[in-house]
């Protein structure tokens, strides 16, 4: 076509130059209308190209390019090229733009920064795909399924004014793939000659692209595949008719013989032409050996070859292989760039890069390639050297930056720009996370020796390889021109580029990949080899192609790992040939090492062992594989059965494990002879048989007799499976016959998997939908479609749907959730019922967003057209009416829900549903106090726990946090009313009684962060509250004596709350209204009370007067409730004389972990090896309200980490114990580190203190309260909420891991927060009846030794160190170290502490120093028996380590003037300041002006506390430290004012900056109590 613009075009645009140049009038007033399009539409593989000619600096933006399907005829020129609609595709920037709207963000080049001279292309390929090109590089694909009319598009914008059109044809490249079409039609026919060569020419096909113009820049498919044959022939039999991968194996193996040239010094090549080094860049040999052809290139081992080294070469007319060979130089293999980061030591001829001085510096480790990288080149690193000592590590991407004119940035991910990384097991694009969790491994923990690849596939595709593993695609539409880039951040200091110089590793690897790419997935190819293979023997033995670590001996029989004792992985071996149906797989364990966790894995694989990469282990692979692993099966990596059969990991030496795959495809196992029951279905009949020698594991050995062996059950459902039990509605054989399935058409992000049975979302934590299954078949009448949840995460809102529809499975184009769908559909959501997209009906009898693992969701279409759900086994009523026969089920794995599961009970429905099989759960909580209907809600103050099913609260520790709410909102008129059970009267205050709009379901359940200390300060919503005789709304005083003041109140008194009709809150004292206490008080409100001070248990005594019918009646057609309005307060009385509860002994189970060794009548339990395999249970069930606890006595700092704790739901006497507690994943809630776990999910962060910490003789307890509330207890302290619907009964669970050795069970007696021991509540001497303003003294003045737990705190450790550098006199300090106190977040935690307390008289608030340590100083015995010391405040003072001597043997502290450091000289004050010298003093003798605060926040800044750097002795780590006292100040001595250093910014929360320093200058105001460190 002409390369000439169109007459038509932007209103700004002049035209000259026949048309082909364009340029852009009034540049520097103007910026758009500059539009021009070519002359005719493009032709497939056109490019158009135009030169820019002229830019200003003028504006912003530059050139614009595209295609359109608008004719420039008719065309209506908008002001820019983004504004052209009706199919048009713009590169704008680095951006690509359809219609208007940005597809692509980050692609090619920036034409941005192009500037004069530089040449821009557009082009439509064959294929329908939009490619640019800048300076006669392809930028790659930037769209596709473009339309075949279409006219080149250039908007002169901003800083472009001018343009000139300099072609529009093919580029030389893509008439060189013409010839590669041709060429290839030849190879799909190798016997057919085109040119009289004979099958020379299927060898020249595969080296044409190589030798079309004789450089390796031009061979960009050269290096494309992977797969090298161990061997490749020395001969072709003209008759031979090769496959596609054949060929590929004949082309890849020149390039390994050219690699093992380099290292053999090309002794045996075997390859015309490659005799000497002059005939690099040669094309071909005439004395190349036997061969086709005269110039064949290829030559037999041994034959001699001339070294021909003629430009052309090709006297015989077709270029042979040599040609490949010879043209591929080594200066084209990937290299590191000479061009590195400033810390990059670069050798091994630029394959490896090192990171200098990696202890002292962990980034400025920036290597890039020489070269961009080719479409499907694998570019691969090993990792060699790592240190221990940074965080974070290896870091591996491509970017669009050339190395010559990048300027490298310390990490590779500060770069904002055509930058794709993998860190840790996230994508960063451009420095920012884009895909949170792409992989399972992390390049964080991968090791010396481990191999991380990636490679740019043809489409556009980045994939990432870990240890030759694909992990699927991390980023579309990667630019095509991009170079390989590794930062060596962090641990990882050497890294070794990969070219496969190991041929038997490079074997594996490529075979791997030539596997993925093969349609013959995991079936074996016929080998490459002109004689045919012997006949293999049908005997089963194991494979010679095995795991790393392992080895085959006795003839293929047994297996083992020589090294079992260094390492636990790399031990997979598999089957020398396809398992036969039926065929059963057996092998005896022979050997075991009790050193790992973890034991022996055994399934079937579809990949052929030949071709296999074997990985570290074989659950690590994502296609065709099942394994059983522990007591569980496994399916390409993902768990699909949870509880299956026997547990491997408990088989001892002597034991034998089989499997086998029956004809109808599904998949058994054995433990000992004994069938486990079916694991799988569906699976292919061309396996292979797997052996993971996987930790504890050693050896095995085939056994041959199967005749022991016991026949198969023909019933497939028999043996363990992982559906729910007790399924109602079930029928006698159903399961065998029931045939529903998920259908094998499903959402992009669903998995269907446990031959059809289950279903799964993946990559569930960064997708949320797009996870839509239907059955196979249609529903019949009568027929349930039921599933049971398996796995739910907590990331989502949302969670499963579930409905039917009429759309046939073929039929439907799944949307992202299928309420997009607008016809023939029903769905329930949450509540709602939806038809069509629509919603019919809300508040449907069941919510299934509150729905949690182990529930059972089902529908069923009844004859009469009405559609029914079961919740449990529980019909939930009629949803809608007048269904469609022949509907479909269909599940939704939406938000938090993850994994189902079709359960047994799906088919027929019979009669007896209705109250044969309803669970206790489906009843509502009945109160033991007939006809009290209020309930309290069981979401309260973290010090209160719930007695009597809701009806009594106790408050059971401390003075606050005992807030409690009503179950329900109160009707108008409604009297809530609670008795006074028990006061403490070392507390002052009293009850707080109000109501408030705070709806306390949606508080956070764990922990309870959301409440106040106490109800006066509760103020998020309208809250109106009493406390003693003030009415207050939202802290705000309303009313001052009202009624009966609270504090009066004592044990027997009724305090009642209600609101009235005329929207008024009335308080009732024992019965008698006390009047409107509030107006204007809103209609949805909740009773809440304050058990505050001395107040610490009530009990409800209220009833409504029209009890909630849903209450009190089951969901039975048969409910025997009471009747409407029934009240009995007889019961109450018998609740208050009820006897108290004797509690459970417990002991520990004899079932527990291999490595448990019980004692002490089983009240203490000890790990006697290893660090794992330490799980205890209690033989008795916990019951509600007691608490259990036990003793940690004995740690071992010889290993990492520590216990975890717990609860399971279900009887452990038949429980397999894996190595640790979070292998667990049925009905286990695991309290470890400062995490709660939920079936091994994460449900809650930052609970409670880190139990790692926990010193020996820490005392740790659990209690689940009466509301089913999971409580931790840490020296009696509680904890608050972890958890929530804990199902009873349920066993406490340890895991003995890591360093702690042993724990003793605590007797029942031993008293919890709010016992009578006094030095939980009052600490040292403190009066108890001290108070202040109703906020009791919680800080000890000479704590006891409970106050600090943590006798092993590394942190106060490392404090102690640095007091030891200071030389400072032991005589200063107090001896006791008891008295030593750490604050630091692991210590203060486990105490209890809160952040703020008061003290003194009058108060004062004063701030803990959290991140400090303290050392306690000796105290004068004067000071120790003054009264009046206990009265001072406290406060802070920070000042320099020179100091610190100088203060310490004054006793007092000394102003910054008067400190050694100081260059200022030392002002004197006359006799008028604060004091009179004494006498004999010096004259000139300063009295300090000394500055405090009542936080270390303020007196820790480095302005008052300066920082020093000293080297630990023990670690010789550098660190650095401050300094400061913590003092006693005379109430009335000093003076409060701004602080001195001019911050405008608060501090603390707790102190305005107007206040927040103190000033003293009297003499004797001010005692050291105590030296403070805090170290970084």
């Amino acid at each position: 076509m002409a390369a000439e613009l169109h007459p038509r075009s932007g209103k700004l645009i002049g035209l000259s130059n026949s048309n082909r140049t364009a340029h852009r009038n009034q540049p520097v007033q103007e910026f758009n209308h500059g539009l021009v399009l070519s002359l005719e539409p493009l032709r497939d593989r056109d490019v158009f190209t135009v030169r820019i000619d002229k830019k200003v600096n003028s504006w912003s933006g530059s050139i614009e390019i595209g295609v359109t399907a608008l004719d420039p005829a008719g065309l209506e020129f908008p002001s820019s090229a983004t504004g052209l609609k009706g199919g048009s595709w713009i590169v704008s920037g680095c951006s690509v733009l359809k219609d208007g709207r940005s597809v692509l963000e980050e692609y090619g080049r920036d034409l941005d920064q192009l500037g004069e001279g530089d040449l821009v292309g557009i082009q439509r390929n064959g294929k329908g795909e939009l490619h640019l090109w800048v300076n006669g590089q392809d930028c790659g694909t930037a769209a596709s399924g473009l339309p075949s009319r279409l006219w080149a598009v250039v908007d002169l914008y901003g800083k472009c004014t001018q343009v000139t059109v300099v072609s529009c044809e093919p580029p030389p490249e893509m008439e060189g793939e013409e010839e590669e079409d041709v060429e290839e039609e030849m190879v799909a026919d190798p016997c057919r000659s085109h040119d009289g060569a004979g099958a020379v020419v299927l060898i020249a096909a595969g080296a044409s692209t190589v030798g079309m113009n004789g450089s390796a820049e031009e061979v960009p498919e050269a290096s494309r595949m992977h797969n090298r044959p161990d061997k490749f022939p020395n001969n072709f039999e003209p008759d031979i008719v090769l496959t596609e991968h054949q060929l590929f194996d004949v082309f890849n193996n020149a390039i390994v013989s050219l690699y093992r040239s380099e290292d053999e010094g090309r002794d045996d090549l075997g390859l015309g032409g490659g005799a000497s080094d002059s005939s690099r860049g040669g094309t071909g040999s005439n004395g190349g050996g036997r061969g086709t052809g005269s110039d064949s290139g290829i030559g037999a081992p041994g034959e001699g070859s001339s070294s021909n080294s003629s430009p052309a070469g090709n006297s015989g007319g077709v270029a042979g292989l040599g040609v490949a060979t010879a043209s591929m130089t080594t200066n084209d293999a990937l290299l590191f760039h000479e061009k590195c980061g400033t810390l990059i030591k670069l050798s091994n001829n630029n394959k490896t890069a090192e990171r200098r001085r990696p202890l002292d510096e962990f980034n400025n480790g920036v290597v890039m390639t020489n070269r961009p990288l080719r479409h499907n080149e694998m570019f691969e690193i090993r990792i060699d050297k790592l240190v221990d000592k940074w965080s974070g590590s290896i870091e591996i991407g491509v970017t669009t930056h050339n190395p010559n004119n990048l300027d490298y940035p310390a990490t590779m991910t500060n770069l904002r720009s055509g930058t794709i990384m993998m860190s840790g097991c996230g994508i960063l694009t451009n420095g920012k996370g884009t895909r949170r969790e792409y992989c399972e491994f992390s390049l964080d923990e991968l090791q010396e020796g481990d191999l991380i690849g990636l490679m740019r596939k043809a489409s556009g595709a980045l994939h990432f390889f870990i240890n030759g593993i694909d992990q699927g695609v991390a980023a579309n539409q990667t630019p095509g021109v991009v170079y390989g880039v590794v930062d060596l951040y962090g641990m990882a200091v050497k890294v070794t580029i990969v070219h496969n110089h190991n041929h038997s590793d490079r074997l594996r690897r490529n075979n791997a990949i030539m596997r993925a790419l093969s349609p013959d997935v995991g079936r074996p190819r016929p080998a490459l080899s002109v004689t045919p293979e012997p006949d293999i023997p049908d005997r089963l033995l194991f494979h010679s192609n095995c795991g790393q670590k392992a080895a085959i001996i006795s003839e293929g029989r047994t297996a083992l790992r020589p090294h079992a004792t260094d390492d636990f992985n790399h031990g997979v071996v598999l089957s020398n040939r396809p398992l036969h149906s039926n065929e059963v797989f057996q092998v005896r364990i022979d050997k075991m090492v009790d050193k790992w966790a973890g034991s022996i894995e055994i399934g079937v694989t579809t990949h052929n062992p030949a071709y296999l990469q074997l990985p570290s282990t074989m659950t690590n692979l994502r296609s065709g594989t099942w394994m059983m692993t522990g007591n569980g099966v496994m399916h390409n990596g993902t768990t699909i059965l949870d509880e299956y059969g026997h547990n491997l990991d408990r088989l001892k030496a002597g034991d034998t494990v089989g499997v086998v795959r029956k004809e109808d495809g599904s998949l058994h196992f054995f433990v000992n002879g004994v069938p486990q029951g079916p694991a799988a279905w569906n699976v292919p009949s061309s396996v292979y048989a797997v052996v993971d020698l996987y930790g504890q594991a050693a050896q095995a050995t085939i056994m041959d007799d199967m005749a022991d062996l016991p026949p198969l059950p023909d019933d497939s459902s028999e043996g363990p499976t992982a559906m729910s039990p007790g399924s109602p509605c079930s029928i006698s054989g159903a399961a065998s016959a029931n045939d529903l399935r998920f259908h094998h058409l499903h959402g992009t992000n669903a998995v269907i998997t446990n031959g059809g049975r289950t279903a799964l979302r993946q990559n569930c934590r960064s997708e949320f939908n797009d996870a839509i299954v239907i059955s196979n078949r249609s529903l019949r009448d009568g027929e349930l479609f039921e599933i049971v949840i398996q796995k739910m995460v907590d990331r989502w809102s949302g969670s499963i749907e579930a409905g039917v529809t009429v759309i046939r499975p073929e039929e439907l184009e799944f949307p992202n959730t299928m309420t997009d769908i607008d016809y023939d559909t029903w769905m329930l959501s949450g509540t709602a019922i939806m038809q069509d997209g629509n919603t019919m009906r809300n508040n449907y009898g069941c919510d299934l967003d509150s729905l949690t693992t182990g529930s059972r969701i089902g529908m069923m279409r009844t004859a009469s057209g009405d559609l029914h759900y079961f919740i449990n086994g529980v019909d939930q009523g009629l949803a809608c009416t007048g269904l469609p026969p022949d509907v479909f089920a269909v599940i939704d794995l939406y938000g938090q829900c993850v994994q189902v599961s079709i359960t047994s009970s799906s088919g027929p429905l019979d009669n007896s549903l209705c109250t044969s099989n309803i669970t206790e759960k489906s009843f509502p909580i009945h109160s033991p106090v007939a006809g009290v209907a209020h309930r309290l809600h069981s979401k309260h103050g973290k010090n209160v726990v719930l007695l009597g099913d809701g009806c009594q609260a106790l408050r059971v520790g401390g003075y606050a946090h005992g807030i409690v709410f009503s179950a329900k909102e109160l009707k108008t008129d409604e009297l809530f009313e609670v008795k006074i059970n028990k006061v403490d009267e070392r507390w002052s205050g009293s009850l707080h009684v109000g109501l408030t709009t705070l709806q306390p379901q949606d508080l956070p359940s764990c922990p309870l962060s959301g409440l106040s200390p106490s109800l006066t300060q509760l103020r998020s919503k309208v809250t109106w509250v009493l406390a003693s005789s003030e009415v207050r709304r939202n802290g705000v005083l309303q009313k001052q004596n009202y009624g009966c003041s609270l504090e009066r109140l004592t044990v027997g008194n009724r305090v009642g709350v209600k609101r009235c009709s005329d929207d008024t809150m009335h308080i009732l004292i024992d019965g008698e209204d006390m009047g409107p206490a509030a107006t204007a008080v809103a209609k949805n409100v909740y009773a809440v009370l304050d058990l505050y001070g001395k107040v610490t248990a009530v009990s409800i005594v209220s009833s409504t007067l029209v009890e909630d019918a849903e209450s009190v009646k089951a969901p039975s057609l048969s409910s025997d409730s009471c009747s409407e309005g029934e009240e009995d307060n007889t019961p109450v009385r018998e609740c208050e004389n009820e006897p108290p509860l004797v509690p459970t002994v417990m002991t520990f189970l004899e079932n527990h972990g291999k490595n448990i060794q019980l004692s002490n009548q089983n009240l203490t339990a000890a790990r006697v090896s290893s660090y794992n395999q330490g799980l205890l249970v209690t033989a008795q069930a916990l019951p509600r309200q007691q608490l259990f606890q036990f003793q940690i006595d004995r740690l071992n700092p010889s290993w990492t980490s520590s216990l975890s704790l717990g609860v399971i739901g279900h009887a452990p006497d038949r429980l397999n114990f894996p190595s640790t507690a979070c292998c667990l994943k049925r009905s286990i809630w695991l309290l470890q580190r400062d995490s709660v776990f939920h079936n091994s999910l994460k449900i809650c962060e930052n609970y409670g203190p880190n139990l790692d910490t926990c010193p020996e003789g820490t005392v740790l307890g659990l209690l689940v309260d009466s509301s089913g509330c999971l409580h931790l207890y840490v020296n009696g302290m509680d904890q608050g909420t972890a958890a929530q619907d804990i199902p009873s009964p349920c066993y406490p669970i340890i895991d003995l891991y890591g360093q702690c050795e042993q724990v003793t069970i605590v007797a029942n007696h031993v008293p919890v927060v709010g016992a009578e021991s006094g030095d939980m509540h009052c600490q040292g001497d403190m009066e108890k009846a001290d108070m202040v303003d109703g906020i009791k003294e919680s800080v000890c003045w000479t704590p006891p030794p409970e106050v600090n737990p943590n006798k092993t705190c590394e942190y106060q450790a490392l404090c102690s160190r640095f007091k030891d550098l200071l030389t400072l006199p032991d005589g200063y300090f107090n001896e006791d170290a008891k008295y030593n106190l750490c604050y630091c977040e692991s210590c203060h935690k486990l105490r209890g502490d809160e952040a703020y307390y008061k003290r003194g008289e009058p108060p004062r608030d004063y701030a803990l120093p959290f991140g400090w340590c303290r050392f306690a100083l000796r105290i004068k015995t004067h000071c120790e028996v003054s009264n009046a010391f206990k009265k001072w405040h406290i406060a802070y003072h920070g000042t320099n380590v020179g100091s610190l001597r100088r203060i310490l043997d004054h006793n007092q502290l000394l102003s910054e003037s008067s400190s050694i450091f100081s260059s200022s000289p030392v002002k004197t004050e006359g006799h008028g300041s604060y004091g009179e010298p004494e006498e004999n003093s010096a004259p000139e003798r300063e009295i300090p002006r000394v500055q405090l605060s009542p936080t270390m926040r303020y007196s820790g800044l480095e302005g008052f506390a300066p920082k020093v750097q000293f080297r630990d002795p023990r670690s010789l780590r550098c660190h650095q430290a401050q300094v400061g006292f913590q003092v006693c100040v005379r109430p009335g001595s000093y003076k409060a004012g701004p602080s001195s250093l001019g911050i405008s910014e608060p501090l603390d929360p707790r102190f305005s900056n107007a206040e927040i320093e103190w000033i003293t200058k009297e003499k004797g105001g001010t005692l050291l109590y105590g030296l403070l460190i805090r170290v970084e």
